[in-house]
């Protein structure tokens, strides 16, 4: 072990740049052969434990203890600091653990006494009873400064009366408690203290009650409870006591709401403004803590997007401040490099605030008064001199200022340009004459529109904080939409948008706060009404238009698939959050794939493939969820699976296509049929039932065998037996387009084996293509158009007649040619069929392309809500591919 002379030689960097632990090794003798021990490495908590028990084993020496232990902790951590021995964590977590250790020894020892005088507290069921208490803020996070208060919070379980000779009230025995426990942290004694001890942040603050129950704070937080208190409890952390459960099924729901909080900012924006103020009276704009770019701004810009977020992501309901940003930059909410030099900047500025406080253990933010002192902070930050180390500090607080700025700034603070046009004084033919000027094709309806919702009864009704953001909005919206090939269109949707969610201020103030989201709104409401309507539905989605990666990033079932079962599985058992957060998922993910189409990123048949491939993950989680929910099952993993038919099967599902769905189960148990009758009706439910977050799918189970009169789940042997022995024809045309989508895997594969085995039965091909034949006719009399109209799906030459052909090639021939029961596609088998000689493959060819014209048209038209039809004459050449391609089948056929 180093003798004091080495110490104080290989300190001597430490000394220059701490007048406090010079004070302190002069002053106590025993404090050098402890340093001499211990400063190679960083002090764990077990080794303060053992100080305390040694130093102050009882409440007679507990106050000279812990601040014989603050000073050791201290002088250790600011020498291995100085000496550049010591990270950032380091430092923070040396003074974490010293709160930690020194709180919980004082609670210790106090309550034994306090309970030996008047009885232990105990709860309703007799378990014992303790205070709890809160740490928040910078200890709440495992941030704490070398100079830091501690902000505590004591709170306790439930209320009723200790049970020694002389009762009291918990009330009255965790109120003594408490003051006992800060007085043996905070009091200033001829040894010092511990930590000043902040209480300022409990309900009603200094007025309030210095300690609540439970009850107690529930009722502040639903009645009381402000913007900036849910800030402050974003890190609170229990220390002590239990049923920590409890208290967190509390605090919870007050900071973060189950929808996105985008009002937040404006909440943060306040308190940051009543800063900025208090930091311009006291003239403390150097103040590298809530100075402009200090230390504060970097913890908003964090706590701001936990507050808009956490509620719908766990994973940002954490506490310290660096994995918060790393969070929302994998999150894509923040830009990766802005989140490098943020960080990069909270190092800088905690590694300069405990040099500032290392000086002289004062609790100060400023740099130094004298030039002297300055320069040996420069120092001591690893600079030549004071001008490098500001220069630095500037730079660090520059970037901490703009990014901070894009991330809680107000967008909206100046004046715009068409303000007058939401003016109620303003005539309509006025703001007409505006809207022709920058544009719009009926001025006149546009002014009209814009009249009508300023003087209804939902924009009058607003509350003033919410009819300021939608004031705020009008004028950009219309600006923006004069800068759209159809304003009137897009101003017309998005207005039908924004009186919707009007009430919801969090949405308004994301359209406010962030000027790219009303962009891209208005864009998707200029491409597609579908759009429109869907956001209008889900306004939730919005949340989607600040991140651009989306339209760059294809999806990722799988990753996808993993995330919505942690998701789900974390909910477990709220079914109702588990189906909520089930159609936010898939709502976003279709919108997401919307986006993509919308910037022509995909063609029709990705499209298909890709909103398939999320029915088939929904379904495959909705058995997972469904099945662990029927509480007395013959099995753990169910021998059931879904069959996708229709678009589902053939993958070529729309926006808002059904699920025509079929249930089989390979199961000889007694009570599988029970089980699984069961498990379908659940199933059914969680997808169609109508939630808070909207629906999932609507489903049709009518293809099952025997229809809706048959089983709604049947064995697959009873499946088989029925499709080979009672099956009409138009039931092996639709199994053509079948497949196993979710579920067990072996059912799945029997099925497949099943489905093949049929559609490769020898079939007469002119008996065949007349029962083809008229199928056709009677779908032509129910669907074809009777007006000047050409339908695009049920029409002469249109898409059903292309579907009929492959289907027919399908029955006739894949028991010659395996290869066409693969449910490749309607395209793909064409090309087959071709290949194989069947048709020509020219003509094949001519066909497959005028089908794939024609959806990419149906698609279109679906997206701006009108029926696939087409003015008499459209698309001749397409329609005359398909007819020629008919005739070329079914003329030789029949």
């Amino acid at each position: 072990m180093e003798t004091v002379a080495q110490l104080t030689e290989r300190l001597a960097p430490a000394l220059a740049a701490s007048r406090y632990l010079q004070r302190e090794l002069n002053a106590r003798a025993w404090l050098a052969d402890l340093l001499a021990s211990s400063i190679d490495a960083p002090l764990s908590a077990n080794a303060m434990r053992d100080f305390l028990a040694c130093e102050a084993p009882d409440e007679a020496q507990l106050k000279r203890g812990l601040r014989r232990l603050r000073t050791w902790v201290i002088c250790h951590t600011a020498a291995r600091d100085l000496l550049g021995l010591a990270p950032l964590s380091e430092v923070t977590e040396a003074m974490t653990r010293l709160a930690e250790v020194s709180i919980a020894h004082a609670h210790e020892l106090l309550h034994a006494t306090l309970a030996a005088r008047h009885g232990a507290p105990a709860g309703s069921d007799g378990s014992p009873m303790h205070l709890i208490i809160i740490g928040m803020g910078k200890l709440g996070g495992r941030e704490l400064n070398v100079s830091s208060d501690i902000d505590l919070i004591f709170v306790y379980p439930e209320d009723g009366e200790t049970s020694g000779a002389r009762p009291l009230s918990h009330f009255e025995f965790f109120t003594r408690l408490g003051r006992q426990i800060i007085a043996a942290i905070g009091e200033v004694t001829e040894d010092g203290f511990v930590f000043r001890v902040d209480m300022r942040l409990r309900p009603n603050g200094d007025s309030g009650p210095l300690v609540s129950s439970f009850d107690a704070l529930e009722h502040y937080f639903i009645a009381q409870g402000r913007e900036w208190e849910r800030f402050a409890w974003i890190k609170a952390r229990a220390l002590s006591g239990s049923r920590h459960d409890e208290l967190a099924a509390i605090v919870r729901p007050f900071v973060f709401r189950k929808y996105l909080d985008f009002g937040a900012i404006n909440a943060l924006r306040a308190l940051h403004t009543q800063i900025r103020a208090q930091v311009a009276r006291r003239e403390m704009a150097t103040n590298i803590k809530l100075g402009p770019g200090g230390i504060r701004e970097i913890e908003f810009t964090a706590q701001v997007f936990q507050i808009i977020r956490g509620g719908r992501d766990i994973g940002l309901q954490i506490k310290p401040t660096l994995p918060v940003l790393e969070a929302l930059a994998d999150r894509g909410v923040l830009d990766f490099d802005a989140v490098a030099a943020m960080e990069e900047a909270y190092v800088f500025l905690r590694r300069l605030e405990h040099r500032l406080q290392y000086l002289d253990d004062a609790q100060t933010h400023d740099l130094p008064a004298t030039p002297e002192d300055r320069q040996r902070i420069a120092v001591a930050m690893g600079f030549a001199d004071e001008a490098a180390m500001l220069a630095e500090l500037e730079r660090h607080r520059r970037i901490v200022g703009v990014a901070f700025q894009a991330a809680c700034g107000d967008p909206n603070e100046a004046e715009h340009a068409l303000d007058e046009l939401w003016d109620a004084g303003i005539t309509p033919e006025h703001v007409a004459t505006r809207f022709e000027a920058m544009g719009f094709k009926n001025a006149t309806a546009a002014a009209d529109r814009l009249a009508q919702l300023r003087e209804g009864n939902r924009y009058r009704q607003l509350p003033e904080s919410i009819r300021e953001r939608f004031d705020a909005l009008i004028p950009r919206i219309v600006e923006g939409c004069a800068a759209l090939p159809n304003p009137d269109d897009t101003l017309a949707r998005t207005l039908n948008l924004i009186e919707t969610i009007s009430r919801r201020g969090a949405y308004l103030a994301l359209l406010q706060q962030y000027p790219q989201a009303l962009r891209r709104l208005l864009e998707l409401a200029s491409a597609s009404s579908w759009a429109a309507e869907y956001l209008t539905t889900h306004p939730i989605l919005l949340d989607e238009l600040l991140d651009a990666r989306p339209l760059d990033e294809a999806p990722d079932w799988p990753a996808f698939a993993c995330h919505l079962r942690e998701q789900l599985d974390a909910a477990e058992p709220d079914i109702e959050r588990q189906m909520d957060l089930m159609r936010e998922q898939h709502h976003a993910q279709v919108f997401r794939i919307l986006h993509q189409d919308i910037a022509g990123k995909w063609e029709v048949e990705a499209i298909g493939d890709h909103l398939s491939a999320l029915a088939d993950v929904v379904l495959e989680e909705t058995i997972r969820q469904c099945w662990r929910k029927i509480k007395k099952r013959h099995t753990e993993t169910p021998q059931f699976a879904v069959i996708g038919y229709g678009k589902l099967g053939g993958k070529e599902m729309g926006y808002s296509s059904d699920l025509d769905i079929v249930f089989l189960y390979d199961d000889e148990d007694q009570s599988a049929s029970e089980h699984y009758a069961r498990l379908a009706q659940r199933l059914l439910t969680w997808l169609s039932s109508r939630t808070p977050a909207g629906t999932l799918f609507e489903t049709d189970t009518r293809l099952r065998p025997n229809g809706e009169s048959g089983l709604l789940v049947s064995s697959l042997e009873a499946f088989s037996k029925y499709q080979n022995e009672s099956a009409w024809l138009w039931e092996h045309q639709a199994l053509t387009r079948a497949r196993f989508v979710a579920g067990d895997k072996r059912v799945g594969a029997a099925f497949e084996a099943a489905r093949e085995e049929i559609l490769r039965r020898p079939r007469d091909l002119a008996g065949l293509a007349t029962d083809v034949i008229a199928m056709r006719r009677k779908m032509l009399d129910n669907h074809a158009s009777r007006g000047d109209s050409f339908n695009v799906k049920d029409d002469p030459g249109g898409l059903i007649d292309f579907e009929f052909i492959i289907q027919y090639l399908v029955l006739g021939h894949a028991h010659t040619h395996p290869k066409l029961v693969a449910n490749l596609g309607n395209i793909a088998l064409s090309r087959i069929c071709g290949e194989l000689g069947l048709i020509d493959a020219a003509r094949a060819k001519a066909a497959a392309d005028a089908y794939r014209t024609l959806r990419r048209m149906q698609h279109r038209l679906r997206l701006n809500g009108e029926k696939a039809r087409l003015p008499a004459g459209s698309a001749e050449a397409e329609r005359g591919a398909i007819s020629a391609l008919w005739m070329d089948v079914f003329g030789r056929a029949a």
